[in-house]
């Protein structure tokens, strides 16, 4: 009992080290940012996210926004069936449904044909998929790994899973962002059996970011790196899109996925917008959203409403409701699904997007792959989807809120037990 409370406050002693650098850090750097440079200027948030990240943007990149299954899926298929020398792809969720069956054939039929298709699959999250797909598309030659098998990973490693969503094709094309592959995300968000959600297509240097995150999964499977293959296409003059791509691996401490979020709310100067299916922030996140709306940034939040995968995450995220409403943060529920997507506006200008959700598994618990956007016309069509998604959200009303059965209030308090796992 005695090593394990030891082990557990060591644990509790690094976490609040890291969050203190990082918060010290953040500040220093918003803060010379501010006086330093045009506030309205791409160079503002450049600068300061290279700086706290310490990964540069790449501007010859294109970006197209794909909203839900019935443009997600398609533009996928699409672009593996053109595949002429190898697809790499990794994803948290693979069940069961019509695209299953089509993915796994489409990925099937391009190794037939003598393209290598490498397929890393998480043990927990695709532990529904038919194991008779998986026979099928190794038997025509697709490379399958399981993310750390459940039966014979290291015990203390288990709960640390790849949550990542990626598909690349020859080097050249990428896919990231919530959407797993099940019925679940198939269809257009018209009711409660097709999930809403949005991926994104990534054309330009940011592809081999992405590109690194599959490869650290893949050595980390067993298997060695392979670098044959490039770019080989001339620039486009149209990819002018800066991207910054940032990949996070499960560790004893916050990745950079907490220093992402803090940097992005604290340089934020008129408007945060928070879509993401699960939110459970900590602390240090919920104090400065307060900062942040003090200060006069306009912050909106919207998560599952009646219809969500995971109650108890859910009602964990609820804990944080009565300080973000006090603060005057607006918060919704999605009402007419379960809402899936994962992505942060700020001011206007800047999108995050990518596979981490806004809670603590995210932050510290799973690899994640997050790409932030800095084009105005890329925000712009995110935010437009955000006020789309509004007009059927319930806005949670604070006199009303305060005024939820102690049931609920004891339910939350529960969660907290277990935090880190939500």
């Amino acid at each position: 009992m005695v090593p394990v409370l030891l082990t557990n406050a060591f644990h509790l002693y690094r976490y609040s080290v890291a969050l203190f650098r990082y918060l010290f850090l953040i500040t220093l750097i918003v803060n010379r940012g501010v006086s330093t440079v045009l506030n309205s200027s791409f160079t503002y948030y450049k600068g300061i996210l290279e700086q706290a990240l310490g990964i540069p943007f790449t501007s010859d990149n294109s970006i197209q926004v794909l909203k839900n299954g019935n443009n997600i899926f398609p533009a996928m298929l699409k672009a593996i069936n053109r595949a002429e020398q190898r697809v790499e792809f990794v994803t948290f969720v693979y069940w069961t449904g019509n695209i299953a069956q089509e993915f796994a054939k489409t990925l099937a039929k391009k190794a037939e044909e003598g393209v290598e298709v490498f397929v890393i699959l998480d043990s927990f999250g695709a532990s529904k998929m038919s194991v008779d797909l998986i026979k099928m598309m190794q038997e025509k030659g697709v490379q399958i790994e399981f993310f750390r098998p459940l039966k014979n990973w290291k015990f203390w490693k288990i709960d640390n899973r790849t949550h990542r969503k990626i598909l690349i094709c020859d080097g050249e094309i990428a896919f990231t962002g919530g959407v797993g592959i099940a019925s679940e995300w198939e269809g257009d968000a018209r009711n409660k059996d097709e999930w809403r959600d949005t991926h994104f297509l990534i054309k330009g240097a940011a592809v081999f970011g992405l590109q690194a995150a599959f490869m650290e999964n893949w050595i980390e499977a067993g298997r060695p790196l392979k670098f044959d293959h490039t770019n080989k296409k001339k620039a486009d003059p149209e990819q002018h899109v800066a991207v910054q791509v940032i990949r996070t691996s499960a560790s004893v401490r916050w990745s950079d996925i907490v220093m992402l979020y803090q940097v992005l709310i604290k340089m934020a100067q008129k408007s945060i917008r928070i879509t993401t299916a699960y939110f459970n922030p900590n602390s240090v996140i919920i104090e400065l959203l307060k900062e942040a709306s003090s200060r006069g940034v306009d912050i909106q939040i919207m998560v599952p409403g009646r219809i969500t995968d995971q109650e108890i995450a859910k009602i964990a995220g609820e804990r944080s409701f009565d300080i973000l409403l006090d603060a005057g943060i607006e918060l919704f529920y999605y009402q007419k699904t379960m809402l899936h997507a994962k992505i942060i506006t700020i001011d206007g200008i800047l999108s995050c997007i990518g596979s981490a959700n806004f809670n603590h598994r995210s932050m510290l618990k799973d690899d994640e792959i997050n790409v932030v956007i800095l084009d105005e016309q890329v925000t712009e069509e995110l935010d437009n989807h955000f006020m789309e998604d509004l007009t059927v959200c319930d806005k949670v009303e604070e006199g009303r809120w305060k005024k939820r059965n102690l049931m609920r209030r004891a339910s939350e308090k529960i969660t907290h037990l277990f935090n880190q796992q939500i």
